[in-house]
């Protein structure tokens, strides 16, 4: 990947804040209970309490988020989080449900989908997740330490919106999710998709 520059956790602000943070190098961040991010899809409610520390992502830019966590409580998760508004939005990463720890992304354009592939290899890794903006896309990738990039998603995404992206979490069961972030970048975005 592109070289890349780090960004401070000082320059994101939070969509909802989590429970506690402590920040230095590193960013640990505890999710409150009931904290997620969803709309109407299948499951009929809205949740729009994720905890996201977000910063401008302008198209031709790339942000990649580095994490681990124990992931332990049902619908545990954390990744990257990319936002126009409350209906227009994608998190892409890792979340633990039904026994099996999920990577993948909800693209939301009014409504949410969700697509997902289990990754329990990954369980202990620590795992960066990087989304490149595209005049009209948005292309998710992830990995587990230093292994190879996987292609997680291409998805629909307004090139003339103003958006921004960063690290995200949330404990929609359980209070206690606490996510060590120890990495939040921006590089030029991938030219290429594959």
């Amino acid at each position: 990947m592109p070289d890349s520059q780090t960004i401070p956790w000082s320059a994101g602000s939070w969509t909802h804040p989590p429970h506690s943070t402590e920040s230095g190098r590193e960013l640990v961040a505890t999710a409150v209970e009931g904290s997620d991010a969803w709309r109407h899809t299948a499951y009929g409610f809205v949740h729009d309490t994720e905890h996201a520390l977000l910063a401008p992502l302008a198209v031709g830019e790339a942000m990649e988020v580095s994490f681990l966590a124990p992931w332990a409580g049902e619908f545990d998760q954390a990744g990257i989080f990319v936002r126009i508004d409350d209906e227009h939005w994608t998190k892409a990463g890792v979340e633990f449900a039904d026994g099996h720890l999920g990577l993948g992304a909800v693209v939301t354009a009014v409504r949410s989908d969700w697509s997902v592939g289990y990754v329990d290899d990954w369980i202990d890794a620590e795992i960066t997740v990087r989304v490149s903006r595209w005049a009209d896309a948005v292309i998710v990738r992830a990995r587990a330490a230093d292994g190879p990039w996987r292609l997680v998603r291409v998805a629909p995404f307004d090139g003339d919106a103003t958006a921004s992206a960063g690290p995200f979490l949330a404990g929609p069961t359980r209070s206690g999710l606490t996510v060590r972030f120890t990495r939040w970048t921006r590089t030029p975005a991938d030219t290429d998709l594959h």
